[in-house]
């Protein structure tokens, strides 16, 4: 099992940043597959890295630049500690919240927005207070957000049967029993949204570990939001897809295989409210997520290493050894601190953490992640379409895709750009994770831009005379499946047990790869860090 994990893990490097001209029938098009180095899956394959060449020490070493490390960091520098460093493997900080420009917009390679944070998402809502996404309070104390960052109208549309209709719930064509089961569906989401366990807790809170343990809730993690559906009567088509969707959104992955319980958690969780908007509005940026990791990069960013490929985490007495190829430097160096933050996922720490290497958990097999593949189109301005007007989310009725955002929808000029770009998300989840990997990297760019020309071609008939450039980005994996029995199983248990001096940070923990639950992981770690540090009597820098 070891081996095979690291097999995928090195094949998500291999094709990376190529680029090509792709031979149309009109005229080439600029682009290529994005990714990683692959020098760097060479030498994981290997296992081979030059002796330790230079030693430093410092306080803290956090292993991975996601938003999971940078939330750690920037929690260890609200709190006074300085001696600190994050190691990363890419060019850029932000994992899958990495975000590109062109001369035409930021665009995001990964996730691109978050909802309004409710009242238990208190790291979240001091993030945005600082970075003054949220400006003030009111009366009654609800948040007043920063209008250039909500969502302008409007926000979703969907294709179905040759018209675009505004929002995603399916509404052309439905039959009254398909109504009778949208208001069914709707009304136990908002009992679950509203609901509290014997543990005076919310049945379904973000972050997730804040949820109520009340075992009539818990039940649902036994079953699929498949089966939920099945045993609740709801066999509506429009319904199913619609949930189907929602599954593929947050998870990557059909609903036949979901929890119902994460599948509940996605309607049912999020409560966030706002003076200035809608209940179900969200925040965004033309980059998506990475303006927010542009925002910590300009708060933590010294503290960085790129290029940096963590190959040996090892306690030592009281010490902790990191060890890390430079891919600039091709040199192996060597950090010794007090206390790592691991927030790479836990696969990767299975291969690089000693003790996981030497002696592998039994809860590994349970951690599965969904491959992604996300491309960037630039083109020039698209017939209108028939139905509602361009929104910022657009969906296609019973496509494998999730459909494209759009750049510049937040675009405030008087005189709009008659270019764009468009993010476009595929999750590959026909087959298993291990199986759709293997296609992902087999696909040439030619494969890819196929793929999504097909895609477009069916709502935008125009989408090859009007594409200027194409690039694509494989994310082998993309986010962690919350599984049937997964959220409150005994493997997620066995991981949020503390290991000092080793400490774990990232979503896999959580179950869901959201903003959120990274931010937690990252600003959790470090304070059981600065707790761990106390504790041992250890000098923390000022």
């Amino acid at each position: 099992m070891r081996k095979k994990w690291l097999w995928f893990f090195i094949l998500l490097f291999l094709g990376g940043g190529a680029f090509h001209l792709y031979q149309g029938s009109h005229q080439p098009i600029q682009g290529g597959i994005m990714g990683a180095s692959s020098r760097a899956g060479h030498l994981l394959r290997e296992g081979k890295f030059p002796p330790v060449e230079k030693t430093t020490h410092t306080e803290v070493v956090i292993v991975g630049g996601g938003i999971s490390g940078l939330s750690a960091a920037w929690q260890l520098n609200r709190k006074g500690i300085h001696s600190f460093q994050i190691l990363e493997l890419e060019k850029q900080l932000g994992g899958n919240a990495q975000s590109g420009r062109n001369e035409v917009s930021a665009y995001p390679w990964g996730a691109h927005y978050v909802p309004l944070p409710g009242p238990a998402e208190v790291y979240v809502r001091q993030l945005f207070e600082e970075l003054g996404v949220i400006q003030g309070y009111d009366k009654k104390g609800l948040p007043r957000y920063n209008e250039l960052y909500l969502c302008s109208d409007p926000q979703e549309r969907l294709y179905l049967n040759g018209t675009w209709q505004d929002g995603l719930l399916p509404q052309t064509g439905v039959t009254n029993e398909d109504r009778k089961q949208y208001k069914a569906f709707f009304t136990a989401m908002d009992y679950f949204r509203g609901a509290v366990g014997f543990d005076g807790k919310r049945a379904f809170c973000i972050p997730i570990d804040l949820s109520s343990q009340d075992p009539s809730f818990l039940k649902y993690d036994q079953i699929s939001m498949a089966e939920l559906l099945v045993q609740k009567g709801w066999t509506s088509p429009f319904l199913k897809w619609y949930v189907d969707y929602a599954c593929k959104d947050d998870y990557g992955t059909h609903m036949e295989k979901v929890s119902a319980w994460a599948g509940i958690h996605y309607f049912a969780s999020r409560i966030g409210r706002a003076s200035n908007s809608a209940e179900n509005s969200v925040l965004t940026w033309p980059e998506g997520n990475g303006w927010l990791v542009n925002r910590l990069v300009e708060k933590v960013g010294a503290y960085g290493r790129c290029n940096s490929l963590v190959y040996n985490v090892e306690k030592r007495d009281k010490e902790v050894w990191v060890d890390f190829y430079d891919l600039t430097t091709q040199k192996s160096e060597r950090m010794i601190c007090k206390a790592v933050i691991f927030s790479a996922p836990r696969f990767v720490a299975s291969h690089v953490v000693k003790a996981l290497r030497d002696h592998p958990p039994a809860y590994l097999p349970a951690f599965t992640y969904a491959p992604w593949m996300v491309a960037n189109l630039t083109v020039d301005e698209l017939q209108h379409s028939q139905g509602v007007a361009p929104a910022w989310d657009n969906v296609f009725f019973k496509s494998e895709s999730l459909g494209y955002v759009t750049a510049t929808h937040q675009n405030i000029e008087r005189y709009p750009k008659t270019k764009t770009v468009l993010t476009y998300y595929y999750p590959l989840c026909e087959g298993e994770p291990t199986e759709e990997r293997q296609k992902a990297i087999a696909r040439s760019y030619k494969d890819w831009t196929d793929l999504i020309l097909g895609d477009f071609k069916k709502v935008h008939p125009d989408i090859k005379e009007k594409l200027n450039e194409l690039n694509v980005w494989i994310w082998g994996h993309g986010m962690i499946r919350p599984t049937v029995g997964f959220i409150w199983g005994k493997e997620r248990k066995e991981v949020l047990k503390s290991t000092p001096p080793i400490f774990f940070a990232h979503s896999d923990m959580s179950g869901i790869s959201i903003f959120e639950e990274a931010q937690y992981r990252g600003v959790k770690a470090a304070d059981e860090v600065l707790k761990f540090l106390k504790s041992k009597g250890l000098k923390q820098s000022k």
